[in-house]
């Protein structure tokens, strides 16, 4: 029967022991946790392994001849171990309800417990009504025994009545788990009043700080989380802002352009007037369109956007611009205005009428992880280190790929001159509406 029992207590033992060396070693690794938790955690992590590895040499020191004060010693560090984690649970209570430590009742008043606690605990060592050992180190319980429990049940219970007194100011999983640090320890310290139940404590400590530690990592993941996407809509918000700004930017001398070539149209070529006239209202309609998406729209209609703006400049300089299009892949998103005012910076940088013609061409390819769009221009090209002139559209439609659909976007200079621009759209980005 002895070998039962001692069996079972070195299995708990080491399963504590095993618990607690999980707990430190996820708090060491996992991510997602502040440092004010993570410090506490590891401090109480550690706390239960020293514990439990002075449980452990204890029993073995059992059946061994040991020095009496030996013996003693691991009775009281295992005893001043098990009550420091009531003043970090403390302290850690306050932090989560943003109270200053120093100033707090609450703390004063479970520091003030633990002192009377110490007090007791240094007075077991010298007076046998607390407890009893015995030449073999078996020890025994006196009638003064569960004096010293009753200041670290009393700071529990005040520990209890501040977690309460807080739940206002702490989370659903905050709540739960104070509560589940706090209670399952009290029960067994009271049951502990009345019959040796170490095993009890032990295991109500290590399993109540891994279903806290799981709790508030949960807890905090999930708050990272809400802030991520706070952030992502924010800057989701401010893409969309800056969309708008690129239309309300329209260059004043392309729509006066247009507005005259429509009016010389008029009288030499009606027809041609008519489908310039449309293609501007197209093109305005599309820009305002833009304004008004607050999320991706479909490639085809970029594209179709970017069609009635180089339709309108090919009526102003005739045969000064030339433009082809090969896109058989157009079943993706993308932010607005992405396509069409890449097209038009380079409208805006490279035509000249004293030079050979603009040549502009727009293409789409599949690739192994997405679609990519490539526009290329036979112009001067254009230096992006040179911090003299401001390239805030390209910045602009860069910092939206990427925000809104995890697009990227690189510019580089061809071999035959001009310039290239890439736009990579990842298949997570598919229309499958298309």
């Amino acid at each position: 029967m002895n070998s039962l029992i001692e069996s079972l207590n070195f299995s708990t033992f080491g399963a504590a022991l095993l618990l607690s060396a999980i707990g430190l070693w996820f708090t060491v690794v996992i991510h997602g946790i502040d440092r004010w938790s993570r410090r506490f955690f590891m401090s109480y992590f550690i706390i239960f392994l020293l514990c439990c590895l002075s449980n452990v040499v204890e029993m073995i020191l059992q059946y061994y001849t040991a020095p009496r004060a030996v013996f003693i010693f691991l009775l009281f560090l295992e005893s001043l171990l098990l009550s420091l984690p009531l003043l970090m649970l403390t302290a850690y209570l306050l932090h989560c309800c943003g109270e200053n430590i120093r100033t707090s009742k609450l703390f004063h008043v479970v520091i003030g417990l633990w002192a009377v606690f110490i007090a007791l605990l240094v007075s077991a060592l010298f007076i046998d009504g607390f407890i009893y050992i015995t030449p073999e180190n078996q020890y025994f319980r006196g009638p003064l025994y569960p004096l010293p429990l009753i200041p670290i049940i009393a700071a529990l219970v005040f520990n209890f009545a501040g977690t309460m007194r807080c739940r206002t100011r702490l989370s659903r999983k905050v709540l739960l788990a104070f509560l589940i640090a706090i209670l399952p320890i009290t029960a067994a310290l009271i049951v502990h009043l009345f019959a040796d139940v170490f095993l009890l404590i032990d295991v109500s400590y290590v399993l109540s700080a891994l279903a806290m530690y799981s709790f508030i990592l949960s807890d905090q993941i999930e708050q990272d989380r809400r802030q991520q996407q706070k952030i992502v809509k924010q800057q989701q918000e401010i893409a969309h802002e800056r969309a708008s700004v690129m239309v309300l930017q329209m260059r004043p001398h392309f729509i006066y352009n247009t507005l005259m070539s429509i009016y010389s149209l008029c009288r030499l070529d009606p027809q041609k007037a008519q489908q310039v006239t449309m293609d501007f209202t197209n093109y305005l309609r599309k820009n305002f369109n833009a304004v008004a998406s607050e999320d991706t729209v479909p490639f085809a209609t970029e594209l179709e956007h970017t069609r009635a703006y180089l339709a309108v400049e090919q009526a102003q300089y005739d045969d000064m611009l030339l433009v082809d299009y090969d896109t058989p892949f157009t079943n993706f998103r993308l932010p607005p205005l992405t396509l069409q005012p890449i097209v038009e910076n380079a409208v805006k940088h490279s035509m000249n009428p004293n030079f050979e013609p603009l040549h502009i061409s727009v293409r789409t390819q599949r690739t192994d992880s997405g679609t990519e769009i490539i526009v290329e221009d036979t112009g001067p090209g254009f230096d992006l280190s040179d911090t003299t002139k401001p390239h805030i559209t390209l910045k602009n439609i860069q910092q939206r790929l990427e925000i809104m659909c995890g697009g990227s976007m690189r510019i580089t200079p061809r071999k035959e001159g001009g310039t290239e621009v890439k736009l990579t759209i990842p298949d997570s980005s598919l229309d499958v509406s298309h």
